[in-house]
């Protein structure tokens, strides 16, 4: 496929928790990241990658615990497999106080939140980023977070998707409709902040929700926050088309990762939104070095810290197997659950056994090791961009700051060399960098037909 030239997006993909996807390395002798309880260690973070021009950190979070694997969370405690793990939006105002450009990519879990309160939540971190902020939609897929919450299990798959969907339209009816733009005047001599005028109560009565009240929170700079979504599946991919900016996905290759954003942006077609209304992210784990050969003895280093177990215990909760029924040669049973459904379908395809599953795990998580020099790590990067048609990376953390420093210093500038990639931040808040159109939702979105006709006028 001939090159496109497309310039390349980046995301720090990481969570507020000692393990997130390369599971083991905190225990790697240079590994901060038992600091993650302090503000110092994500101030900074955030200021290297705010260095090296990344669009922004994508947070990860889940409600609930890895529980499937051996029906208990011993290994999920001894490897901390995202326990502990803690609330990542407090970390927010902190990191935006020390940055001007980064955006910040927040994951809330839908099901356990009444929508009358997110929207306030997010409409404040979108004022104190000035509009730099971002939310992952997730609907949760561990069976531990119901129990949790007073549930005897999740909701069914797509039935999830449903009530986010209703989700959707109460937020946009908050964010997008209560207040109308003019409505804040901050007039002191007529005593006028806000002119009644021009809020208006949101009254939604559906079959998950009922509101009746005003938004909380004055318009913030994009009023709804840029839309992060990770479903793959075909429901999934359908509330991606209507609702997400931005599609989260971790395909095995480039050839399914072709495939899956080929059919997401067909899906946007007949939403009536743009084939490239949506960036598509891809999770890698890069280990660069200055040459090949040091990049390949760093990652040996790293694969002696690594736990292949820890990331099994990981991927038995996304696909609901306990994998450590099974000999390791042995057939997998793959029937149909009620976790990622996305993630069970692929280890079904490809016929995945424990043993396989381990060998890929080799430096503890899910994602393929893009490892090498500058020039070699710039080549994989732009043949997923052109041949998978991907706008981007959410590149997981490895060991702690090294890894995202290694790539500010060594694979950024090679990038940069190549017209690749950004030499400077273009203004504006988080939607208008990612694409170069206005701060708030385009008329083509769903939210946006929830705007007041005095805005959209």
């Amino acid at each position: 496929m001939a090159k496109t030239n497309k310039p390349i997006l980046l995301n720090a993909f990481n969570m507020n928790c000692v393990g997130h996807i390369n599971h083991g390395l905190w225990t790697h002798p240079r590994d901060r990241s038992t600091d993650y309880r302090t503000l110092d260690y994500w101030t900074n973070l955030a200021r290297t990658l705010e260095r090296g021009l990344f669009d922004g950190l994508f947070l990860a979070d889940i409600v609930g615990v890895y529980d499937v694997y051996q029906h208990n969370v011993d290994v999920t405690l001894r490897e901390s497999i995202q326990l502990p793990v803690n609330d990542p939006t407090l970390l927010v105002p902190a990191m935006a106080a020390v940055t001007e450009h980064l955006g910040f990519g927040v994951t809330v879990n839908l099901t356990y939140e009444q929508p009358y309160l997110l929207a306030r939540r997010f409409s404040t971190l979108d004022h104190l980023t000035q509009g730099r902020v971002g939310w992952n939609i997730v609907t949760g897929y561990l069976d531990s977070a119901a129990r949790a919450m007073g549930l005897d299990q999740q909701l069914p798959h797509d039935e999830r998707y449903d009530r986010a969907d209703e989700y959707l339209e109460v937020l946009y009816k908050l964010w997008e409709g209560s207040w109308e733009a003019g409505a804040v005047r901050r007039d002191k001599a007529a005593r006028v902040f806000a002119d009644p005028a021009k809020v208006h109560r949101v009254e939604h009565a559906g079959r998950y929700y009922r509101v009746d009240g005003y938004h909380l929170a004055e318009p913030s700079p994009q009023r709804t926050p840029v839309l992060f979504q990770a479903g793959s599946s075909g429901r999934g991919q359908r509330f991606a088309a209507r609702h997400a900016e931005c599609v989260f996905i971790s395909p095995p290759n480039r050839a399914v990762a072709r495939e899956t954003v080929r059919a997401l942006r067909e899906q946007l077609v007949l939403a009536g939104r743009r084939p490239d209304d949506v960036k598509v992210f891809v999770g890698a784990a890069v280990v660069p070095g200055a040459t090949e050969r040091e990049a390949r003895e760093k990652y040996a280093d790293y694969l002696q810290y690594a736990s292949r177990e820890a990331g099994l215990a990981h991927f038995a909760s996304s696909t609901g197997i306990d994998y450590a029924q099974y000999d390791l040669d042995a057939p997998v049973d793959y029937a149909p659950g009620n976790a990622i459904e996305s993630a069970a379908k692929t280890a079904k395809q490809h016929g995945w056994t424990r043993r396989k599953l381990l060998e890929m795990f080799e430096l503890g998580g899910r994602y393929p090791a893009i490892v090498g020099s500058a020039s070699q790590i710039a080549d994989e990067l732009q043949a997923w961009i052109d041949e998978a048609d991907v706008d981007g990376f959410n590149l997981s953390r490895t060991v702690v700051p090294e890894s995202y420093e290694d790539f500010v210093d060594i694979v950024v500038p090679e990038l940069q060399a190549r017209g690749r990639y950004k030499t400077a931040y273009a203004p504006g808040t988080l939607r208008e960098k990612l694409f170069g159109e206005g701060p708030q939702l385009p008329e083509r979105h769903a939210g946006a037909g929830l705007r007041r006709a005095t805005e959209a006028a």
